[in-house]
């Protein structure tokens, strides 16, 4: 009798297993394009995830407040798909160019840290319009505490709504570049992606790389990151992953180590390294000249 009821058991939950296996893969309950987008998401909710942490936020001190300058740009607003409006800091050439900088804000926000470096890339790029796009809709952390609970409550599908919104403000005939840094790193790349061919180069500052072939392949564009050998988000590892699955897309990356923590390039964090900086300031300004 027992085993009767074992092998009842067994049979219902392999049925049930392929009912739900049918659904989920033939359409019946959602569309092929929703489980698609699910599954490229994929890499943003481990971020998500990732950053929703308190080791994560432990790789952080609290923002330093910038001292008073002198700002460039001024803050627009931009319509985005999901019928919603945007907003970033703009700078606009003093020339007319199809030339787009769009810069990505760290998991704190668009703060005055994040203003003065697309500042600081507007003067020394020359003849390039600089969008410093704001992911959180106007909210700003200053504390790691407050930028994990933003994190936490952070809709990725609004951001990707956020950032084509940027693209399509460009123009369709604009000449996309980014640059960002950690949360704004990973978001350089997936910028590089959703460009698609008006991508011309990505920078990304020790950011989660992208893992699916399918989207590392539909880059379009050449890419260069900064990492450290002393960081956990991303790894070594992850680099090293990152670099094989580019080289085996056919995709051009330059992949720059120091030995530095997370955070490196930020004055504010515990591994801030200010030669590692300056060098791949340098080397950032250098790629995107040549691009």
């Amino acid at each position: 009798m027992k085993q009767s009821v074992v092998l009842l058991t067994i049979l219902l939950a392999s049925f049930s297993w392929i009912s739900w296996n049918k659904n989920a893969y033939t359409g019946n309950s959602r569309a092929k394009e929703e489980i698609i987008s699910c599954y490229n998401m994929e890499t943003l909710n481990a971020y998500q995830k990732e950053a929703s942490s308190v080791p994560f936020a432990l790789l952080h001190q609290n923002a330093r407040k910038i001292e008073s300058y002198q700002e460039l740009g001024k803050m627009i607003g931009f319509q985005t798909g999901d019928g919603k409006e945007a907003s970033a800091y703009f700078i606009a050439a003093k020339k007319k160019t199809n030339n787009w900088l769009i810069v990505i804000q760290e998991w704190w926000g668009l703060n005055d840290n994040i203003k003065k470096e697309a500042d600081n890339y507007y003067k020394d790029l020359g003849h390039m319009n600089v969008l410093a796009v704001d992911m959180y809709d106007g909210k700003v952390a200053t504390t790691s505490d407050s930028a994990m609970k933003l994190m936490r409550g952070a809709d990725m599908g609004r951001m990707t709504a956020i950032m084509q919104g940027a693209i399509k403000y460009a123009g369709s005939k604009a000449s996309i570049y980014s640059v960002g840094w950690c949360f704004g790193g990973m978001w350089s790349l997936q910028t590089a992606i959703l460009a698609g061919p008006q991508a011309k180069g990505s920078v990304m500052y020790y950011g989660r790389p992208e893992s699916n072939m399918e989207k590392l392949k539909s880059i379009q564009c050449d890419i260069i990151g900064f990492f450290g050998n002393l960081d956990q988000s991303p790894s070594p590892t992850m680099v090293n992953d990152f670099e094989k699955n580019m080289k085996e897309a056919g995709k051009n990356l330059s992949v720059n180590r120091y030995q530095a923590g997370h955070g490196f390039a930020n004055p504010s964090n515990p591994s801030y390294n200010a030669a590692a900086k300056e060098d791949a300031y340098a080397k950032a300004i250098a790629f995107l000249k040549a691009h």
